[in-house]
């Protein structure tokens, strides 16, 4: 009886390794079905209209590099359309593999097939040491791959749409070893590209018409191209839904799906504001005002929401003070929140901060006796300060006030207030005030 124990139990493993045999021999062939694939949509010209984005200009440098390029951003912000203008501006014909980790047959694949997966490339185009990897957050283990191979001289351009999860990586293996590059929505002047409309320098009383009647635009529908393209707002509910559940609640297991879309909701209904963590808390019953923080964080490494601290000479003070959160695109702010939430000065405010989150600023905002909203800081020291408002009648007293406020605070000579459609410059308590229409600073 024993011997026929051992004899069946051996035979079941025989059996096993059988099956895991023919299943890995599956996996294969899928493997080479997904890169030919990949590689015929990647190499294909892109649908007409397709604008380049400024980001190149960055990666031009960047590539100059023999260190790893990473591109972060939010799902459908163009990333995927970025790495085909890398390709086709800088790689000639050089031999690239490329894989997106997005494709749901690639579900299961772990960090040790990616040598199963240099193998296979080489089996079916021959020898290359450019790697384009999309999506690269898929796979838990990546970096040790990336880190083996680049010691051996490769060079891999890599996406990726979670903050955290590839500072987190890239910090334990590839620390001094790579260079990072944020892509956002479409700048305005991006958008102006888009839909065809010029942008000189000194525009002339049409052009002046255009970009106005653009700017207005942009304002209401933002800046991701797919939704731009088609403008089928479905699209749009589809990215958020997706974001929420497979970005945030799956990945990271949590249980409370209602309290994370109120959080969102609150968000996307009071952008350009401070929001207070212990008032959260209590107001979505949540377990602690460090639960909300964990949440907001979740929603800033998918890249739908960014905070920015109280600038203040005390690194203590500012860390326990109110962050003021931002969103990511008008079209979400519009798709999410309450219809009686869409100030319009908040929303220039938000299209500010963007544009200032896209030119790589260190950004904070000041609050003393008044408010300014934006203070830039280079080497944790203030440099500028810029306020924000619809237009200065009626608001003038304020919006100076907050500025000059912040100018005499941080020893500042001058600062900026950016309106809709003012300019003019004036010194005031022996500062200088730069008054600018946006849509005019949005395309210096």
């Amino acid at each position: 009886m024993r011997l026929f124990m051992i004899k069946s139990s051996l035979k079941m493993r025989i059996f096993s390794l059988d099956i895991k045999g023919l299943v890995l021999s599956m996996d294969i062939q899928v493997l080479r079905e997904i890169i030919r694939e990949q590689k015929a949509v990647f190499e294909a010209e892109g649908p007409e209209g397709l604008i380049e984005r400024e980001a190149l200009k960055k990666v031009s440098e960047f590539l100059k590099l023999p260190h790893t390029l990473v591109i972060s951003g939010l799902r459908r912000s163009g990333k995927s359309t970025l790495l085909k203008q890398i390709h086709k501006n800088f790689c000639g014909n050089e031999l690239v593999y490329y894989l997106n980790f997005e494709d749901e047959r690639l579900i299961g694949f772990e960090a040790g097939d990616f040598n199963l997966l240099y193998e296979t490339f080489i089996e079916l185009f021959g020898k290359s040491s450019v790697f384009f990897f999309d999506e690269i957050q898929n796979v838990e283990g990546w970096e040790h791959f990336v880190r083996r191979m680049y010691d051996r001289g490769f060079k891999f351009i890599i996406t990726g749409s979670n903050s955290s999860l590839l500072s987190r990586e890239l910090g334990t293996k590839l620390t001094g070893r790579y260079v990072g590059l944020e892509l956002y929505p479409f700048s305005f002047l991006e958008f102006l590209k888009f839909k065809g409309i010029p942008s000189p320098k000194e525009p002339l009383t049409e052009e002046r018409g255009l970009i106005k009647g653009a700017f207005n635009e942009y304002l209401e529908k933002g800046g991701i191209p797919e939704y731009l393209r088609f403008e089928n707002v479905e699209l749009l509910k589809t990215l958020y839904e997706n974001i929420l559940y497979k970005d945030i609640l799956v990945r990271y297991g949590l249980g409370d799906e209602k309290a994370l879309r109120e959080l969102s909701l609150y968000i996307f209904s009071n952008y350009s504001s401070e929001v207070n963590y212990s008032k959260l808390q209590k107001m979505l019953g949540l377990g602690s005002a460090n639960t909300v923080k964990n949440y907001i964080g979740y929603l800033e490494n998918s890249y739908m929401v960014f905070t920015i601290p109280k600038y203040d000479f005390s690194l203590k003070k500012q860390i326990y003070a109110p962050k003021k959160v931002y969103a990511i695109d008008s079209a979400f702010i519009n798709l999410i929140s309450f219809k009686f939430s869409r100030d319009r000065g908040k929303m220039l405010e938000n299209l500010v901060f963007l544009e200032l989150k896209r030119r790589s600023m260190d950004l904070y905002y000041h609050r003393g006796r008044q408010e300014c909203d934006f203070i830039v800081a280079e080497n944790e020291k203030p440099v500028e300060a810029i306020q924000v408002t619809m237009a200065l009648t009626g608001n003038r007293e304020r919006e100076y006030g907050g500025l000059l406020e912040a100018l005499e605070a941080y020893g500042l000579d001058s600062g900026i207030i950016l309106t809709e459609s003012e300019e003019f410059e004036e010194t005031i308590q022996g500062k200088k005030v730069i008054v600018r229409p946006i849509w005019k600073w949005l395309l210096e």
